[in-house]
């Protein structure tokens, strides 16, 4: 599946990490305004929301297709975390995440010596696709946590959006062990420990290195998965909470050894994965460019999902 898949969505998901870094503005929504919501493309139905939905909290449908009532702000500072980007306004989640990222923050602090979150994307007031970046983050249960240690000030805003986060690879199957530490592993390690947490997502090398080090208990492995586009960032993805009907559970097939750590590894890190696909074979004359689809709209949502977006 993994080879069917990875041509198909490899720009994408590249486009998609490096706008997670890029300083300045969203684009603009303003012509969404008064316009009826079937005829509004969702990326920017979505993303002119800047109030969460006022109804009871939930995630509906699943991470790469859904949206989030009832959302909560993650507070832009805390005794240990800082969120980043604020401009963005994508610090919206479900309560459970928003508990969780918390409850990450101080244990790092206090048990793992992590001086504090960085906190990145997490979703928009109403979730749904972002205009930009991000297949997933649409259901409030996605995160991502910078591996760039926090600075010991409280920073203004231009520092937060314009601060750019270390890379912790040198490519895709090298660590750069002058950023890289023994501290970030922690992290990682305390984040997958949380039995609520389903998935957590990092560039083949940092998969590695985790390998390497982990010793005794090695099961925490497992949910830490190799991606593209998570070089200075890992990405924290939770289960469906309680109470929330509709939504659908990441698809979470063990690792054949028990870690990830074995053939699945070994694939993320050889040249399969990052090559462009070959151009096919020249058997018709050109033909004209086939017109690009219809962008989303509303309707290939969860119907619970137009309530979201029009909800006072």
């Amino acid at each position: 599946m993994l080879r069917s898949t990875t041509l198909l969505v490899f720009a994408a998901i590249l486009a998609g990490s490096a706008v997670a870094q890029t300083v300045g503005p969203l684009p603009d929504t303003s012509d969404v305004v008064g316009k009826a919501v079937d005829k509004v493309p969702l990326k920017k139905l979505f993303g002119a929301q800047k109030t969460p939905a006022n109804l009871s909290s939930r995630a509906i449908g699943s991470y790469a297709r859904g949206c989030l009532a009832g959302a909560v702000m993650m507070p832009i500072n805390g005794p240990a975390w800082q969120d980043m980007r604020l401009s963005r306004n994508r610090f919206w989640g479900h309560p459970a995440l928003i508990a969780l990222l918390q409850r990450l923050a101080v244990d790092a602090k206090n048990l793992d010596g992590w001086n504090g979150l960085m906190i990145g994307d997490i979703s928009q007031p109403r979730g749904g696709p972002m205009l930009n970046g991000h297949a997933s983050h649409q259901v409030g249960l996605d995160a991502d946590i910078w591996l760039t240690p926090m600075p010991d000030h409280e920073m203004t805003r231009d520092e937060r959006e314009k601060m750019m986060a270390a890379s912790m690879v040198i490519d895709h199957k090298h660590i750069n062990p002058k950023v890289w530490t023994e501290a970030q592993a922690r992290l990682i390690k305390r984040a997958a420990s949380y039995p609520e947490v389903a998935r957590i997502f990092v560039h083949p090398p940092i998969k590695a290195e985790l390998c390497k080090w982990a010793t005794g208990d090695r099961s925490w492995l497992a949910k830490v998965r190799p991606y593209y586009g998570h070089d200075y960032h890992f990405h924290v993805r939770i289960k469906c909470p309680e109470g929330s009907n509709n939504c659908k559970n990441q698809w979470a097939p063990k690792p054949k050894d028990g870690t990830g750590c074995g053939d699945e590894l070994a694939y993320w890190l050889g040249d399969a994965p990052w090559r462009p696909p070959a151009p096919p074979p020249k058997k018709k004359p050109p033909q004209p460019p086939k017109k690009p689809p219809k962008p989303m709209t509303i309707s290939a949502l969860p119907a619970e999902c137009r309530t979201v977006v029009t909800a006072e």
